[in-house]
């Protein structure tokens, strides 16, 4: 699996699903619906379903300021 970059198109895909899981699920305890969300984030409730996709490709700096509302913070780091 690990040739032709299957392994790391797939990695990379698992974390944007617990991502987007995470998000999800603190949007959920914390009553926060995609449409405050969007409304929160300043974007259309068509990004924050993007966000929310993992299927999406979505920039750091929207996922910072969609962690930062929910009260978390997203770390990334190089191993």
């Amino acid at each position: 699996m690990k040739e032709g970059g299957w392994y790391e198109e797939a990695d990379e895909k698992v974390i944007m699903e617990v991502i987007a899981w995470q998000l999800s699920q603190a949007m959920e305890k914390k009553r926060i619906s995609k449409s405050t969300m969007a409304t929160r984030l300043k974007t259309s409730r068509t990004q924050v379903n993007r966000i929310l996709n993992a299927k999406s490709d979505v920039t750091l700096s929207s996922l910072q300021r969609a962690a930062t509302l929910i009260d978390r913070r997203l770390k990334i780091e190089l191993v």
